[in-house]
């Protein structure tokens, strides 16, 4: 089997799983919606709750995890032991890093909750409190997810890394209908912070937490299968440790900066929250949609290029790192293209699906268009991100996240300033911006590194897939028409149901358009494409 064909058919097996895990992810959200609402006090308290693992979970699996680790455990393949010593090595300090920072946030729940929030109410504090106390055990399970997941990536074994969350999410899915069976579904009329009773706090916690715990004990059935066993070994010496305390030490520093920015950014989202205007919930679900096609073409096609990257950077392969640079942003691009499309003329009724009717919806799609302007950059830098990372290069990315994170907090410092029914549109739309310069930055600085990324073709593919994606916008436009449009009284936002058929109805519609449209004029992207879906 060609190498090519190989990560192929790596790329397809993330993107399968990715797939059922995001639709089953929609689900729950979905679910969850309507089961606290969308923009009631209850649902931004644990929007926060949740948030607060979520994003030291997005921290290390995509920080020092895939920066460090993967790395050096492809360099580490290469000792006597095929690198067992290391990773025992590596994963006892890991476990009680993780342990001790799980401790350490759940003593902190109150003090963490105050830090991430602005303007809320004593009330809506002390149940987002309680929240974070059943939520916050996920940060050990999160870590230990990443760090599982991330050593079988690095043994080529890609497949349960993205086939996991989809056991989190039928756990979850059962806590919310029990949820619901119990308690009911939300109520406009009724709901208030007084009925969120510490039974009902902690069914949603806990299983929340438990699909978690889930997902990431699941990992260690393939273990063995990738030769792998774990047995704690203190004696950290003899196996590189030490240079890898050098790269992690660039990382750690990266994942501050990335917090006291989010801490700003999570302040200035809270704020429309008791006034009942879009807030942290409503942003996180705007997010999901948004990092749909990210999630299924992205992470899946990087992740597999990741591992090849490494390996060639290892050898000294540098011409090869190149063209797998160039290969993986263009093909990458050709799906965020007509991703950003169909979502931005989807938007309204894809949101329909986690607000309880068209005025919500609406409010919440704005948030999603601010988002939508940053998914080519967001996808494209992800490859530079872990190119870096597999140059064995920390310090870079470091320096062009400082720099992000800098636009982060002025961004949403000038958010802070829109009236209350604006701020989550202007923090998206920051958070966008932030996105693009970053972006637009680290590709410069890789290129000063690498030399030559075959930027022309880049470009040209860019304005290739724009093009194309005209036609296919109309078609999909014309589709939201036929369905009833985005005004008060269209099908497509009767119900939950009409709004799922009507974002799948434009979504195909726009996408198979596209596809159609790059084929005949013989987009040369389009080939490795189709040949990634054929291997299905």
């Amino acid at each position: 089997m060609t190498a090519m064909a190989s990560l192929g058919r790596a790329s397809v097996l993330l993107a399968s799983g990715t797939v059922v895990s995001r639709i089953l992810g929609f689900v729950r959200a979905a679910v969850l919606a309507a089961a606290i609402g969308a923009f009631s006090e209850g649902a931004n308290a644990f929007g926060i709750a949740n948030q607060l693992p979520n994003n030291i979970y997005t921290i290390i699996a995509s920080g020092i995890l895939s920066a460090v680790l993967v790395p050096q455990i492809v360099r580490a393949n290469g000792h006597k032991d095929g690198g067992k010593a290391y990773i025992n090595k590596i994963f006892t300090i890991a476990l009680v890093v993780l342990l001790i920072a799980t401790l350490a946030a759940i003593l902190l729940a109150p003090a963490l909750m105050q830090l991430y929030t602005r303007g809320w109410s004593d009330a809506q504090l002390a149940l987002g409190t309680a929240m974070a106390y059943w939520c916050l055990p996920q940060i050990f399970f999160y870590g230990l997810y990443a760090l599982l997941g991330e050593v079988l990536n690095a043994r080529k074994v890609f497949g349960p890394f993205t086939w996991a969350p989809i056991i989190n999410n039928v756990v979850a899915l059962a806590g919310l209908g029990a949820f619901i069976l119990i308690f009911g579904l939300y109520n406009t009329d009724t709901a208030a912070i007084s009925d969120w009773t510490p039974d009902r706090i902690a069914l949603l916690g806990g299983l929340t937490t438990l699909g978690v715990a889930a997902q990431a004990l699941i990992l260690l059935v393939w273990w063995r299968r990738a030769g792998l066993s774990f047995r704690p070994d203190f004696h950290w010496r003899g196996v590189g440790l030490r240079s890898t305390g050098k790269l992690a030490g660039w990382t750690f520093a990266m994942v501050i900066t990335g917090q006291l920015a989010g801490i700003v950014q999570s302040q200035v989202s809270s704020l429309p929250a008791e006034a009942g205007y879009a807030s942290v919930f409503v942003m996180s679900n705007a997010w999901l949609i948004f990092m749909l096609p990210h999630s299924i073409i992205a992470v899946s096609i990087g992740t597999a290029y990741f591992t090849q990257l490494s390996e060639h950077a290892v050898a000294g392969r540098f011409e090869e790192v190149r063209r797998d640079v160039g290969s993986s942003i263009r093909v990458l691009s050709l799906f965020m293209v007509i991703g950003t499309v169909a979502l931005a003329i989807a938007a309204v009724p894809a949101s329909r699906i986690f607000t309880n009717g068209p005025s919500g919806a609406f409010e919440m799609a704005q948030v999603l268009w601010a988002y939508l302007v940053g998914l080519v950059p967001f996808a494209a830098l992800f490859v530079v991100q872990r190119t870096f990372y597999a140059l064995g290069d920390t310090r870079t990315p470091f320096f062009f996240t400082l720099f992000q994170c800098t636009l982060v907090v002025v961004t949403a410092l000038a958010a802070s300033l829109l009236p209350l029914q604006y701020i989550a549109v202007g923090v998206a739309l920051g958070q966008s911006i932030s996105g693009i310069a970053q972006a637009l930055l680290a590709t410069w600085l890789l290129k000063r590194r690498l030399g030559h990324l075959g930027s022309r073709r880049v470009l040209v593919a860019l304005v290739r897939f724009a093009l194309a994606s005209i036609p296919a916008g109309a078609l999909g436009f014309l589709t939201l028409m036929l369905v009833g449009g985005m005004g008060e009284h269209s099908w497509a936002l009767s119900g939950v149901f009409p709004a799922i058929v009507a974002t799948a109805l434009i979504g195909s519609v726009t996408g198979l358009s596209y596809l159609g449209v790059l084929v005949l004029i013989r987009t040369p992207e389009i080939e490795p494409a189709l040949s990634a879906l054929r291997r299905r």
